[in-house]
């Protein structure tokens, strides 16, 4: 496999995947909305980060993913005083909190699409990760070519 593309999003990780239907009837029609509102921004920044990252077409061909994502740790991890920045003994190591890793990857995957790869469908292995973050909370994108 040859690496296409590699890049890091700065920034708070928001899920998206769960959708919304509402039947409006002075427009004879449903509209879909998703059911964070907060991910539109999100999408917003993963979108702009791919388009400096990535400047070809859109591949059409199978690909692997790997999506990191770096979660903020809660302020009640840490210690207070003079050993603020240290860990408490019994802080997690890993976030098993929500948001869900797999909403989490539907943001990116749609974010990405008709930027990086024409359409999410060509992802025929994914893996994906939810870590603390050491310093700025994000998203690691590493796609390559099958």
């Amino acid at each position: 496999m040859t690496p296409a593309i590699d890049f890091f999003v700065s920034g708070l990780p928001k899920p998206s995947g769960s959708k919304r239907g509402f039947y409006i009837p002075k427009l004879k029609r449903v509209i879909i909305t998703d059911a964070n509102p907060n991910a539109k921004d999100w999408k917003t920044d993963v979108r702009h980060a791919a388009l400096e990252a990535y400047s070809g077409p859109p591949l059409d061909c199978p690909l692997a993913v790997t999506f990191t994502f770096y979660m903020p740790r809660p302020k009640g991890h840490f210690r207070t005083g003079k050993r603020a920045s240290e860990l408490r003994d019994n802080a997690p190591e890993f976030p098993t909190g929500k948001p869900d890793v797999l909403k989490l990857a539907r943001g990116v995957e749609d974010a990405l699409t008709a930027i990086i790869y024409r359409d999410d469908s060509l992802i025929t292995s994914e893996h994906l990760y939810k870590r603390y973050a050491i310093g700025t909370p994000g998203v690691q994108i590493s796609i390559l070519e099958k």
